[in-house]
């Protein structure tokens, strides 16, 4: 299976943790993040409800509507609380995209305070790796061709914005 589509799966069921959703709300959810964390794909969201209430991790119930097609609402049952639980306390895998490490941290209610801060230091070491390689080739660069200039200037503009909120939020957390 591959990463991007467990990374998908889990964070429907932890949508469902939140409340219980028809499919047609998940995907309104889903876009209205899709900013953030890109669009999925639709065309998996219904095979994905299909297959975690197969495998017993969510329930389904049929709620009629008058001159409506009937809504089915799913739930997350015990065991998909479970299932969520041990992919929540698992680390993320090492360079992770940045569309995981945001997925996990919309469901960071499911963590637990010493999770989270996990989480955030494992993306922080991962920006920090980056923020480095960057400047290595922005020190290398000819600063009179633009374009190239501009496109790693970008690159680090966004790496130390982010190096800069990972700090203030762990310090935050640090201090509760």
């Amino acid at each position: 299976m591959a990463a991007n589509h467990v990374s998908f799966r889990y964070f429907v069921l932890g949508l469902l943790a939140r409340q219980s959703m028809s499919g047609y709300d998940v995907k309104r959810l889903l876009k209205s993040l899709s900013w953030l964390i890109g669009s999925p794909s639709f065309g998996s969201l219904y095979p994905t409800l299909h297959d975690l209430l197969k495998d017993g991790l969510t329930t389904m119930e049929v709620v009629p509507r008058e001159s409506k097609p009937p809504r089915k609402i799913y739930s997350i049952t015990q065991a998909g609380r479970q299932v969520l639980q041990d992919w929540v306390d698992q680390p993320a895998t090492p360079n992770a995209p940045l569309k995981a490490f945001v997925m996990r941290l919309i469901l960071a209610s499911n963590f637990s305070n010493a999770g989270l801060i996990a989480h955030l230091e494992q993306r922080r070491l991962q920006v920090a790796d980056h923020q480095a390689a960057l400047e290595r080739v922005a020190s290398e660069i000819d600063e009179t061709d633009l374009r190239q200039y501009l496109a790693i200037d970008y690159a680090l503009a966004i790496a130390n914005a982010e190096m800069a909120w990972l700090d203030s939020t762990l310090d935050q957390l640090l201090v509760q």
